[in-house]
């Protein structure tokens, strides 16, 4: 499947979920309210930190072309959809994984949290 089929499909669930919500009298969840910021941290040491730096507290990343997660937090457009998108493409130079929808929740749910620190 190519990068934009996957993002317009990804658009296509994200709208769908929002309908369903609104017709059920609901406004639909982010990622970040259905995450668990402590478990996304989990998941980014583990996963992330070999390139990224991850904890709040941390500018420079241990691949230098690597933002911080402090960084993508405050990026302007950064939104719970963007993430989700974002951690749902490939990157040029990243490797190609996909992230678990329960584990880009938290990871959303921890960006959430970052947002307006450091």
């Amino acid at each position: 499947m190519s990068a934009r089929t996957s993002l317009i499909a990804l658009a296509a669930a994200f709208l769908l979920s929002a309908c369903a919500a609104s017709a059920a009298g609901q406004a639909p969840l982010t990622g970040a309210q259905r995450g668990d910021a402590a478990l996304g941290l989990a998941y980014a040491r583990e996963v992330c930190s070999a390139c990224h730096a991850v904890e709040a507290s941390e500018t420079v990343s241990p691949n230098a072309s690597a933002p911080s997660f402090a960084e993508l937090a405050n990026s302007p457009g950064m939104t719970s959809m963007a993430l989700t998108v974002w951690l749902n493409s490939a990157h040029e130079q990243m490797p190609h994984f996909i992230v678990d929808p329960d584990r880009a929740d938290d990871l959303s749910a921890y960006l959430h949290a970052l947002k307006h620190q450091g």
